[in-house]
């Protein structure tokens, strides 16, 4: 009876190295490190958008609270508008944003418009 459970006991101890042995070997395979990367990325991923997600809604009460405007994603400062801020933080909270052209154009300064009619 005493053999029969030592024999019982090693056989069990010896599947369990061997399923050991083998996870390990695959864990540090090429296709377990596939997976392992894998992993990694969708949850860095996943982080990432929780981190933009309560950002934009931190932003959103941090100008609820200020009185601010909300943020207009579609239409960002212009550079004008960005020095502008740059020199005076406040002055842009205290204008409405008004909407801006597709496509900026350059007005033609008077001298350059007499010259083009002139020649």
């Amino acid at each position: 009876m005493r053999r029969l459970f030592w024999v019982a006991v090693c056989a069990a101890a010896g599947v369990y190295a061997v399923r050991k042995a083998q996870q390990t070997l695959h864990a540090y395979s090429p296709g377990g490190l596939a997976e392992r990367a894998t992993g990694v990325g969708a949850s860095w991923q996943a982080f990432t958008d929780d981190v933009r997600r309560n950002a934009a809604e931190r932003e959103a009460q941090l100008r609820e609270a200020l009185g601010m405007e909300p943020a207009d994603p579609v239409a960002p400062l212009t550079p004008a508008e960005a020095a502008d801020l740059t020199e005076h933080p406040a002055s842009l909270d205290s204008r409405p944003r008004t909407s801006r052209p597709e496509s900026p154009e350059s007005p033609e300064s008077p001298e350059r418009s007499t010259r083009s009619r002139s020649t």
